[in-house]
């Protein structure tokens, strides 16, 4: 009974150990603000503080769910905590942007231990239907910190002054040591021998370029520009300038992934023939409930959190609310999450798990659907909140669940690398959603916002055609590369340009009603992944996981 209790205890903590990571990145997005103003930070190091961290986070992530199989689960996850901690509180007392990137940087390598090595040891401590019940827990957990940590960051923005921001990253210090000693004391350690060969060091560094150029390239494609160079924004590094005229870094990026892509199958094969360590089993994926239920996850990704970046703007710049205001409109979300983890448990066992995550990615296409649908200017968030509890049910199942139906069938001696695969496949899949929503969400705002500015009395009683042109064009730029930061101001803009306050609040109708229309398209963008994704959990088998030799002779 005791030791049922502790494993209990253990997920406990494995769920906190997570949740830090997870609000950390949810929360940074609201504190932002905040931070490019304390440490006056340049458009392009404003890039850098951002995604330097998205882009080691998601680069490692296979890396170390390979090393946890060998070197203990638990361990990886208390080291890797304690990079995270350290690197927050440098964070929080950064002082210029060098320091600041570094940080995230080192937060990012930290973080990246603590995903996949949460997962394994949820995997390796529970079996049967405690194991479902397990998923349901650690899944759910992450569907309510994304939603949780604008409301915290919103807060602390709102309520702390300029140096609030500081706290955000600060307060992982006491929290995360509850957490380590926690796991020390509850969580129980799990690892599998080695093979020979020693630890795979060339596939660790041709894995690290292929995921790290295959992300960056996929997240600031729209910044730098798919093809050609984009003269507005030119990719900096240092001293070290992007020439802005002909191709633009991103299709060179992208090509470099794929050619260290092809390196690293061609390596992991030819370590695998010699009976040495490698850092991924292909031979997962003649697994067709792990093949298939990646390339679901991958999908299903894509679609997942396609608004949870435009709804805050949408709340914020729109609809007129605070930081804090707009984050616990979010908590919808979060209670429907933490909802799923009580449904979820009580389904282990009762309904096959590929049917659960069915059931949960339905729940997420009609949540998102229906904010597209009654989401409209000047409506407030009430419209959209029982959607967004729809879509935090289907987050808490899907997440939960799938992550079960893709492990199910994996020995246990290689979860490792599967919980790894697993999350480098989703974030991949976030990354790439990211980049497509993102494109759907300001190109739609841009075309939707002159439609409806060439409608109002303003631009049409302006001279001539050139002069509607400019005038339209400026705002419109000035809306979608602000990311609708420039809203509240459009109606000032116009009185600047001599239109009547009457006119002035027209034109400003018009941009929300453009960025509305684009939050929308976004939304049946995402909701369009979903089904597909929907679709594609079709294909999932839902068998058991071969046993361990120590798990037969166990039983035996």
């Amino acid at each position: 009974m005791t030791k049922t209790r502790n494993r209990w205890i253990g997920l406990v903590f494995i769920s906190m150990a997570i949740s830090l990571v997870i609000i950390d990145g949810t929360i940074v997005n609201t504190i932002f603000p905040n931070v490019i103003r304390a440490l006056s930070l340049t458009s392009t190091q404003v890039q850098w503080v951002q995604e330097s961290y998205v882009l080691v986070f998601a680069s490692l992530l296979l890396v170390w769910g390979s090393l946890a199989d060998r070197i203990g689960r638990r361990r990886l996850l208390v080291i890797g905590l304690a990079i995270f901690i350290a690197a927050s509180v440098w964070a929080g007392f950064s002082t210029d942007a060098g320091s600041m990137i570094l940080a995230r940087v080192v937060q990012g390598f930290g973080g990246a231990m603590v995903l996949p090595t949460t997962l394994s040891l949820v995997n390796a401590t529970f079996h049967g239907k405690e194991r479902g019940i397990a998923f349901a827990v650690w899944g759910s957990t992450i569907g309510g910190m994304v939603a949780l940590g604008p409301v915290l960051g919103g807060w602390l923005a709102t309520d702390f002054g300029t140096d609030g921001w500081r706290l955000a990253f600060n307060v992982n210090l006491p929290l995360g040591l509850i957490v380590i000693i926690g796991l020390l004391i509850w969580a129980t350690e799990s690892k599998q021998g080695q093979r020979a060969g020693g630890i795979d060091f060339v596939g660790a560094l041709l894995s690290v370029v292929m995921f790290a150029t295959l992300v960056f390239g996929l997240i600031e494609g729209r910044v730098y520009g798919w093809w050609n160079a984009n003269a507005n924004h030119p990719f900096e590094l240092g001293d070290f300038k992007w020439p802005t005229d002909g191709i633009s870094i991103i299709p060179v990026s992208l090509a470099i992934s794929v050619v260290f892509t092809v390196l690293f199958v061609l390596w992991e094969r030819a370590r695998e023939k010699a009976h040495k360590n490698v850092l991924l089993d292909l031979g997962l994926f003649h697994i067709s409930s792990f093949r298939n239920g990646s390339f679901a996850a991958l999908i299903i990704s894509m679609g997942e959190f396609g608004l949870l970046f435009a709804i805050p703007l949408w709340l914020q710049n729109v609809e007129g609310l605070t930081p804090v205001s707009s984050g616990l409109v979010l908590l919808w979300l979060a209670g429907g999450a933490f909802l799923a983890s009580g449904v979820g448990g009580a389904m282990s066992g009762k309904l096959p798990a590929v049917r659960a995550v069915q059931i949960g990615v339905l729940f997420e296409l009609i949540g998102v659907a229906g904010i597209s649908l009654v989401a409209t200017t000047g409506g407030g968030w009430w419209p959209v909140a029982p959607f967004l509890l729809l879509y935090g049910i289907g987050v808490g199942l899907a997440t939960a669940q799938l992550t079960g139906v893709i492990m199910v069938e994996v020995p246990i001696e290689k979860i490792g690398q599967a919980s790894g695969s697993q999350s480098t496949v989703r974030q991949i899949g976030s990354a790439l959603g990211i980049a497509v929503l993102g494109t759907v969400l300001f190109t739609a705002t841009q075309s939707a916002a002159e439609t409806h500015l060439k409608e109002t009395e303003f631009v049409s009683s302006m001279p001539s055609v050139g002069l509607q042109n400019d005038f339209i064009d400026g705002l419109t730029t000035a809306v979608v590369d602000s990311a609708g930061g420039a809203l509240p101001a459009v109606g000032k803009i116009a009185m600047s340009a001599r239109a009547t306050a009457d006119q002035a609040a027209e034109v400003q109708a018009a941009a929300n009603d453009g960025f509305t229309d684009g939050v929308k398209a976004t939304g049946w963008a995402a909701a369009g992944f979903l089904f597909l994704g929907l679709l594609s959990t079709f294909s999932m088998g839902a068998r058991r996981r071969p046993e361990s030799a120590k798990e037969t002779a166990a039983k035996a």
